[in-house]
């Protein structure tokens, strides 16, 4: 099985948006989210959403992106980001989800060999001045983090994906209570968007030998990026 990741698609059918003002990297979205997406993605493999899926306000809204979401090749999971307003209950949510589409919140997901744990996340310590409001957003999802990885105990697994929205570092690599969580727990990867105009290229690769992927869509150019391929590695199981 082959493991996708992209962040950020801002979809919006029931009340359209445009992204181009935000930049040519915007350029023909969201058609080329779409494209990009059945270039890149085959039936048998899983795609990892990492927040920011749809501009809408209300879920009966989003229904018609998470619609056009699910008819595309693949098993989904998805991350709630912070522009996902439509994201309340995650009972409600879960229940409206199409086929082959999985919310993550609080918990985690073992699919085939692979492992799913995850949160929004926030902006960290020095990133910018937190308000008290935001240093209680973040540690909240610091112990959302703990929660989710916490719940594997137990599970069989090989390879293990750490799944954010915002980045898991500050602005100059900085580290934070969630890159403590990635040290102790040791993902195979973990994968972030939420960064518009960046470049990837300029951003942390790997925290401690541990992979970092920056999937925001605009910068794939829309196009899912391959995390790994389980068919080509050759790693012990977790116990």
């Amino acid at each position: 099985m082959r493991v996708f990741a992209i962040a950020d698609p801002h979809l919006s059918r029931a009340f359209p948006k445009p992204m181009d003002i935000f930049g040519g990297n915007w350029e023909g979205h969201p058609e080329a989210f779409f494209s990009g997406w059945r270039e890149m993605v085959g039936p048998e493999d899983l795609v990892i959403i990492a927040g920011d899926i749809s501009w809408a306000m209300r879920l009966e809204d989003a229904l018609l992106d998470l619609q056009d979401i699910a008819k595309l090749p693949g098993t989904k999971v998805l991350l709630r980001g912070n522009h996902d307003y439509w994201w309340g209950s995650i009972g409600r949510v879960r229940s409206a989800l199409p086929n082959s589409m999985y919310a993550l919140q609080n918990d985690s997901l073992v699919i085939g060999d692979v492992a799913i744990a995850g949160t929004r996340g926030w902006d960290v310590p020095g990133s910018r001045e937190l308000t008290p409001e935001d240093a209680k957003i973040y540690r909240r999802e610091v112990e959302r983090l703990r929660l989710s990885l916490e719940s594997l105990k137990g599970k069989p697994y090989r390879y293990l994906v750490l799944a954010l929205h915002y980045p898991p570092f500050g602005p100059g690599g900085e580290k934070s209570a969630f890159t403590d969580l990635i040290e102790q727990y040791r993902p195979d990867a973990v994968l972030y968007g939420h960064l518009h105009g960046a470049d990837g290229r300029r951003l942390p690769q790997d925290w401690k030998g541990i992979p970092l992927h920056f999937v925001a869509a605009d910068y794939l150019q829309f196009k899912p990026k391959l995390i790994f391929d389980t068919s080509l590695r050759n790693d012990s199981p977790e116990e």
